[in-house]
């Protein structure tokens, strides 16, 4: 049941040794992410978490988009994907602008990977499907060629689904049961047991297993984000005020020192 999840970067492959015994493993740098909308069955006909992952430019996101984050007082994000809800029971627990980092999954917990596969462009049926390639003899003249696709007078048409070449990759998969073996919330990474879809630096969605039990258990952060912001304002209302103290400092003896120069020339014109 999926109540959880990330929006994360495939960083690449490695392995790991337990007790003697080598495990391929994945990395996964998961969030931080931000809720930015909720949405329920009273609401939309359907529970989901809207997220957002990777600070973007605001000069390259639209003014409607723009709008939506200015609301939230967040930066705006690059990638935004939707988290649909099984347990409409759990949405209490999120509100928006909330932060999500990888502490809300446990090692020995599993996960749903989905992501966009490798695109290998136009290939053909023997690497596509793996036929078996025709004998290579002087004789043979199709090593790799396509042969026979369809009986001639019945059923006088190419059968629906057969194996031909065309496009390969760049199709969205989902690897299911996938553990995670550590978890890294310093810096926001998640090691997987196996392997997951897509090239390095691919965008990941990571969500708890649909085929097998978990909790959601969202740590309580050190402060809100208001308060984060408060306290930016007035660390640099603070500064100003030292700066100006400073300058207010630095400008009274000179203006004393002029006096005082003044002071003298008048006494020596009266002499």
């Amino acid at each position: 049941m999926v109540i959880k999840g990330l929006i994360g970067k495939k960083i690449g492959m490695t392995q790991i040794y337990k007790e003697g015994t080598a495990i391929p493993v994945t990395v996964i740098q998961a969030g931080p992410c931000y809720v930015l909308e909720i949405k329920s069955q009273q609401s939309h006909g359907y529970s989901s978490i809207k997220l957002g992952y990777e600070t973007a430019k605001e000069n390259r996101v639209t003014k409607p988009v723009k709008g939506m984050f200015k609301k939230l007082k967040l930066r705006p994000f690059k990638y935004i994907r939707e988290l649909r809800i099984d347990d409409e029971g759990v949405l209490n627990k999120y509100f928006p602008g909330q932060e999500l980092k990888v502490d809300i999954f446990d090692i020995g917990e599993y996960i749903d990977v989905t992501g966009n596969s490798k695109g290998k462009g136009f290939q053909g049926g023997v690497k596509r499907w793996g036929w078996h390639i025709g004998p290579r003899s002087h004789g043979s003249k199709s090593h790799r060629a396509i042969g026979s696709v369809g009986a001639s007078s019945d059923p006088s048409r190419v059968w629906k689904g057969l194996h031909m070449a065309g496009h390969e990759g760049d199709e969205t998969i989902t690897v299911q049961n996938l553990e995670i073996v550590d978890i890294d919330v310093e810096h926001n990474l998640i090691v997987v047991k196996g392997a997951v879809p897509g090239a390095r630096n691919s965008i990941l969605m990571i969500r708890s297993a649909k085929k097998k039990p978990s909790q959601l258990v969202i740590p309580e952060p050190k402060q809100d984000l208001q308060q984060e912001s408060t306290q930016e304002i007035e660390q640099t209302q603070g500064a100003q005020i030292e700066t100006e103290e400073n300058i207010q400092s630095e400008q009274k003896p000179t203006e004393t020192n002029e006096k005082k120069g003044n002071e003298s020339r008048e006494t020596e014109s009266q002499n």
